[in-house]
């Protein structure tokens, strides 16, 4: 079922761990853009030229990957952009961190980005003035940038309260100051009452959109799979939780794929299923039809019967039936099922240690 569901839809690879070749990410979005897929934001924490070493040039590897996968995005009509994570700019915003954001400003508009997310989450905030300072920076941003639309990533992101003991207790009104001032064509993040929402609801989303003066844009956390305990898993279920009736008190919908992109394909097509069919929308049946589109009808059959051991059991916990299943996915000839072998093999794993280095 393709066609433009009545939401904005986009990807975000906002993930730990190893990225996306430059192929997977081609062709991932020329499988959904027929989808209603209708923006792509290159942001992989592992890319520490976004990230803790962003006030260095990007590598000429990583810059003509960026600007062949504009390229790609406008035969495809889809919005390319970039997530850069200036870490903690907002502790010294001086001439030096001026100067180097602005070179990177100008590097990003030679690749042809039309969106630029600027991204402050992971990142400690426990200053009594951190909206006064993000608004600031952000403001000299939208002044300088070439992109046509600017996003931001609060540093507390969500009501979830893991994040205050991680990166310190949010100041007080955080979220009320920045959407009183903060320019208004600037839009905002927001991943729901958890960093992994299980649902979205027209009342919390209402209170946010109260709160920062415009509708958010939703910051989806399904269905990665980083981090110690995600990355054990296979997110391949539908999307649940995410009612169509919640199109109208948000400004888009943007999903952070999982580890393995063709298999992240499945549940990227229920999501846009679940719009289109409103009330309609089944998950089981909606599973069904993304699976045997992305994997094949043979393939479809054998993930389906085996959800429950790749998505709910832990790779860990799998014992000997991980070398049967292996056996069983080594004898399919399909990329999809190669990602499961390599999930299999620990391919895939994300360490605390890995995720502290980004």
């Amino acid at each position: 079922m393709t066609g433009t569901p009545d939401v904005e839809l986009g990807l975000i690879e906002g993930y730990y761990g190893t990225p996306w070749p430059w192929d997977a990410r081609r062709e991932t979005m020329a499988f959904l853009a027929p989808h209603g897929y209708g923006f792509f934001l290159y942001a992989p924490k592992a890319d520490p030229f976004l990230r803790r070493r962003w006030r260095e040039d990007f590598p000429k590897e990583t810059r003509d990957g960026l600007r062949g996968m504009a390229e790609h995005c406008a035969r495809l009509d889809v919005r390319f952009g970039v997530g850069l994570s200036p870490f903690e700019i907002y502790r010294a915003f001086d001439a030096e961190a001026r100067e180097a954001l602005a070179r990177k400003l100008a590097d990003l508009a030679a690749v042809g980005i039309q969106d630029l997310a600027v991204l402050f989450d992971d990142m400690r905030g426990d200053l009594p003035d951190l909206a006064e300072r993000q608004i600031a920076i952000l403001h000299w941003i939208a002044e300088r940038t070439n992109a046509s639309r600017v996003i931001l990533c609060p540093t507390y992101y969500s009501d979830d309260p893991v994040l205050d003991r991680v990166f310190g207790p949010r100041p007080e009104h955080y979220l009320e100051d920045l959407g009183t001032g903060l320019d208004p064509g600037i839009e905002i993040f927001w991943t729901g009452e958890e960093v992994c929402s299980r649902e979205y609801g027209a009342g919390h989303l209402g209170r946010v959109a109260d709160q920062l003066r415009r509708k958010p844009v939703l910051w989806d956390n399904y269905p990665v799979n980083d981090g110690p305990v995600m990355s054990q898993a296979l997110h391949l279920r539908a999307f649940t939780g995410r009612p169509a009736s919640v199109a109208g008190r948000i400004a888009a919908h943007a999903v952070n794929p999982a580890l393995q992109p063709v298999l992240t394909r499945i549940p990227a097509l229920t999501l846009a299923d679940s719009y289109r069919r409103a009330e309609g929308y089944e998950y089981g049946a909606a599973f069904a039809r993304a699976a045997a589109a992305v994997l094949g009808a043979d393939l479809a059959e054998i993930v389906r019967g085996h959800l429950a051991w790749l998505q709910d059991t832990g790779l860990d916990r799998l014992g000997e039936r991980a070398a049967r299943l292996r056996a069983r996915y080594a004898s399919f000839a399909h990329p999809a099922a190669r990602e499961i072998v390599a999930w299999l093999d620990g391919a895939w794993r994300v360490t605390a240690q890995t995720m502290e280095g980004s």
